[in-house]
C-alpha cells in the first residue's frame, strides 16, 4: 500500500481502508501574521507522510468534520441489531431451535403490566369450560429426559407440601459405618445358599480355567517331550505355585511317559495329586483349648488382606459351636475398622471391646483380655491395624502388644493367623516371614481366592513354611470362608470334579 492509500487514525479505527486524505491547508493572510506556534512533536513514522484527518486544517477545506461526528454521537447512525426477545413471535421458532433448551423469557419490570401477546390465555377443556393456563414454572422444571429429547413435558408438582423434619429428628450419617453395615449384612444375610463344593468350584473358577486352558493347548494331540514339560512347568509357576513346586510337578507328569500321548486329563488328575499329596500336611484345623479362658486368638496381617471381616465370620462360626465370643477392635487406626467390628458384633450378638480412634492398640487388647477373664469367655477374638511387613517401626508396635498380652498369660496368643490375600501373589511369602518375626504366627487363613487366576501360591507357601491352613475364603459371604481341605482344593484348582 502506498502512503497514499494509508487509512488515517478513523478510518483505522473503524476498519475503513481509504478514509479521505485531507489536503494541506493553504496559508491565510491572518496564519502568515500570527505568530508561529512551537513546533509540533514528529509524529510517528506510520503518521509521518499522512497529515491527520481530523486537524482543524483539514476541516477547514471542507473536508468531513470526523472529530465532530465523533464526539456527538448522534451524527452516528445507529447500528443495525435484531429485534428484541419480546418482539419476536413466539409462534415462529425456528426449526434449527425446535426442542432447545431455551431460557425463560424475560419478566417485564415491575410495575408494568404484561404485553396483551405475553399474558397467559385460559385453555379451553373440551366439554367447553376453562381451565387455569399452566404456569412457566414446572414448565422450566424438567427432568433430564425431556432437555434431551427436547419434550416440553411438565414436571406434575407434589400433591401436598412435605414438611421438614424437625432438628431433633435428624441424625447425623456415618457413611462408612453405613458401608460397613450393608457389606456385613450381605454377608451375613447372604443369598441363596450352596454347599461348599459349589461355592469352591465358583470361587476357583479363574484359576482353573487359566491352568487347565494351558494344559489342554498343550497336551491336545501331542506328544510328551521335554519342550512340552517345560511349558507346562512355565504355566504352573505363572499359576505361583512355586519354582521349585513347578518342577516336581512337571517330572511326576513326565515320569515314564517320555514320547507317549498322553490326554489333558490325565495330566490334570496327575496335578490334582501332586497338590494334594503337597497340601496335606498343612490342612490342619484349628483347635480351642477349652480349658484356656479365654483363648486368645491374634489375627494380623497387611492393609487389605480381610483380617477384620475374618474376625466376624470366625465369631459365628465359634458362636455356631456353642462358645462364647468377645470382640477387641485392636484396628485403632484405620477410619471405620471400629465401626465395622461394633456392626458384626451386633449382628451376631457378640460384645465388643473398642476404644476412640488412635486409642492405644496395646492397651486395649490388655483390657480386653482382662474383661474377658472375669466374664469367663471361651474365646477372645483381637484385631489389629493392617502393616506392611518391611515397616519396622509398624512391626515393632505389634510385638508390643504381644508382649503386654503375656503379662496376663505367658502362653498367649494362643494362636496368631495370618491372613493372606490370594491376589497377592509371590508377595505373600516375604508376608509370612517377616511377620512371623514379630509374632507367634501359628496358622495361615487365605482370602480372596475367588479374586486371582493364580491361586497356587498356597502351594507355594505349604512347600516352603509348613505352616498350618486353617480357614480359605472364596467369597465376601460368611459362609465362604472355610476350613481348608487339600483333596477338595487340589481338585477345585485342577478343573476335576469332586470324587
Amino acid at each position: 500500500m502506498s502512503d497514499d492509500e494509508k487509512p488515517g487514525w478513523f478510518g483505522r479505527l473503524f476498519g475503513r481502508k481509504g478514509a479521505p486524505e485531507a489536503k494541506p491547508a493553504e496559508p491565510t493572510p491572518a496564519d502568515q501574521t500570527a505568530p508561529e506556534d512551537p513546533p509540533a512533536p514528529e509524529p510517528f513514522a506510520s503518521e509521518a507522510v499522512t497529515p491527520d484527518p481530523l486537524s482543524p486544517a483539514s476541516v477547514s477545506e471542507g473536508q468531513p468534520d470526523f472529530a465532530t461526528a465523533a464526539d456527538d454521537v448522534s451524527h452516528v447512525p445507529p447500528p443495525v441489531s435484531e429485534p428484541a426477545p419480546d418482539d419476536l413471535d413466539k409462534n415462529q421458532i425456528p426449526d434449527e431451535l425446535e426442542g432447545a433448551d431455551l431460557q425463560p423469557e424475560p419478566q417485564p419490570p415491575s410495575g408494568e403490566a404484561p404485553q396483551p401477546d405475553e399474558a397467559p390465555q385460559p385453555d379451553e377443556a373440551p366439554d367447553g369450560s376453562e381451565t387455569l393456563a399452566v404456569t412457566a414454572e414446572p414448565v422450566e422444571k424438567r427432568n433430564w429426559w425431556s432437555r434431551l429429547t427436547g419434550s416440553e413435558t411438565e414436571v406434575a408438582a407434589p400433591a401436598t407440601e412435605v414438611e421438614p423434619p424437625a432438628e431433633a429428628d435428624i441424625q447425623p450419617v456415618d457413611a462408612a459405618a453405613a458401608l460397613a453395615s450393608d457389606a456385613i449384612a450381605g454377608a451375613v444375610e447372604g443369598t441363596e445358599k450352596q454347599g461348599w463344593w459349589s461355592r469352591l468350584t465358583a470361587g476357583m473358577r479363574r484359576t482353573s480355567s487359566a491352568l487347565s486352558d494351558r494344559v489342554t493347548g498343550l497336551f491336545t494331540k501331542r506328544k510328551l517331550d521335554a519342550t512340552t514339560l517345560e511349558d507346562l512347568e512355565d504355566a504352573l509357576i505363572q499359576a505361583d505355585f512355586g519354582v521349585e513346586t513347578a518342577m516336581r510337578m512337571s517330572e511326576a507328569v513326565g515320569k515314564g511317559r517320555y514320547e507317549k500321548g498322553i490326554s489333558p486329563d490325565e495330566v490334570r488328575a496327575i496335578l490334582a495329586t501332586e497338590i494334594e499329596r503337597a497340601l496335606e500336611p498343612v490342612a490342619t484345623p484349628i483347635a480351642i483349648d477349652s480349658a484356656k479362658k479365654p483363648y486368645v486368638i491374634l489375627t494380623v496381617g497387611v492393609n487389605g488382606a480381610g483380617k477384620t471381616t475374618t474376625i466376624g465370620k470366625l465369631s459365628l462360626k465359634f458362636k455356631g459351636e456353642g462358645r462364647s465370643v468377645m470382640l477387641a477392635a485392636g484396628d485403632t487406626f484405620r477410619a471405620a475398622a471400629i465401626e465395622q467390628l461394633r456392626v458384626w458384633g451386633e449382628r451376631t450378638g457378640t460384645p465388643v471391646i473398642s476404644r476412640a480412634q488412635g486409642s492405644d492398640a496395646a492397651g486395649l487388647a490388655f483390657d480386653a483380655f482382662k474383661e474377658a477373664r472375669e466374664n469367663g469367655t471361651d474365646v477372645l477374638l483381637i484385631d489389629t491395624a493392617g502393616r506392611l511387613q518391611n515397616k519396622a517401626g509398624l512391626m515393632a508396635e505389634l510385638e508390643k502388644i504381644v508382649r503386654v498380652i503375656r503379662k496376663l498369660d505367658p502362653e498367649a496368643p494362643h494362636a496368631t493367623l495370618l491372613v493372606l490375600d490370594a491376589t497377592v501373589g509371590q508377595n505373600a511369602l516375604s508376608q509370612v516371614e517377616l511377620f512371623s518375626q514379630a509374632a507367634p504366627v501359628s496358622g495361615l487363613v487365605m482370602t480372596k481366592l475367588d479374586g486371582t487366576a493364580r491361586g497356587g501360591i498356597l502351594v507355594a507357601l505349604a512347600a516352603k513354611f509348613g505352616l498350618p491352613v486353617h480357614f480359605i475364603g472364596v467369597g465376601e459371604g460368611v459362609e465362604d470362608l472355610e476350613p481348608f481341605a487339600a483333596r477338595d482344593f487340589a481338585r477345585a484348582i485342577t478343573g476335576l470334579p469332586k470324587e
